[in-house]
């Protein structure tokens, strides 16, 4: 039965980013797909998170719960970047990928996006995972609940700290390095990849075998943000955009972890 809902969820994703490619290709803004990625994973969490388990009271609180936080997190970075990319200009890295994909960009980019399914159905495991733990809740649930709200704080806090400083005329052309920004060059990424630290916690117990399964999504999240899709086309650009100003800020910041960086 475990197995049919997996499959179940993994079609919907698929058939979601189907959809996020025929968006973008109708209104030549693939910074829609982020937005149809983000609303589809928060939706798969809370179908895995809800669905009834043989032999077991629904709904549980650890199912509510981890429904909650799931449906929390995609809706406050959803509408974020749908805000975002409402404002017409297409975000910077798949700009990128339409002039380097030049004709084949619309079948490149559907099979791109097809990637992007499987990764969220991978994901997503680590919720239907959390919400089944049968143990009984426990300071592990307190701790995942204190990471996930900090994460979707912090994350809120640097996206909005970003957008003040974007909206300043005087800034134009200019680096953020102010708040969080000062800290980190990537504050945003870093909370959002906290936020998958609260899944495993959710999950793992003695009666609960396949709980540390659990600890594939903040390691693949990390991957993802620090060495694929996250940082390393953003910092490209931000390079070939900024220069100088740009290789100075590095310098006197960290990529990722929000600390004041040393002088080793």
């Amino acid at each position: 039965m475990t197995w049919v809902l997996v499959l179940a969820v993994t079609a919907f994703l698929s058939l979601s980013m189907m959809l996020a490619w025929a968006i973008q290709r109708s209104l030549r803004n693939a910074g829609m797909v982020d937005v149809v990625w983000t609303f589809a994973l928060g939706l798969a969490g809370i179908f895995y998170a809800l669905a009834p388990v043989p032999d077991v009271e629904w709904p549980g609180t650890r199912q509510i719960l981890v429904a909650l936080l799931a449906g929390l997190w995609s809706a406050r970075l959803g509408l974020h970047i749908l805000a975002r990319a409402r404002k017409g200009s297409e975000d910077a890295r798949y700009a990128h990928f339409r002039q380097e994909w030049g004709a084949g960009f619309e079948r490149r980019m559907f099979g791109f996006l097809q990637i992007q399914a499987a990764a969220a159905a991978f994901l997503a495991l680590s919720m239907l995972l959390a919400a089944r733990n049968p143990a009984p809740l426990g300071w592990r649930d307190a701790a995942a609940l204190v990471i996930m709200l900090i994460a979707i704080g912090g994350e809120a806090l640097a996206d909005a700290q970003l957008r003040r400083f974007r909206a300043d005329p005087s800034n134009k052309g200019q680096i953020c390095d102010t708040g969080l920004w000062g800290l980190s060059r990537h504050p945003n990424y870093f909370f959002e990849w906290l936020g998958w630290l609260a899944y495993p916690l959710f999950a793992i117990s003695a009666v609960h075998g396949w709980g540390w399964l659990a600890l594939s999504a903040p390691a693949f999240m990390y991957w993802l943000l620090v060495y694929v899709s996250g940082i390393p086309p953003l910092e490209a650009q931000m390079a070939r955009s900024r220069g100088d100003a740009w290789t100075a800020y590095v310098a006197r910041t960290r990529a990722f972890l929000p600390l004041p960086k040393g002088n080793s």
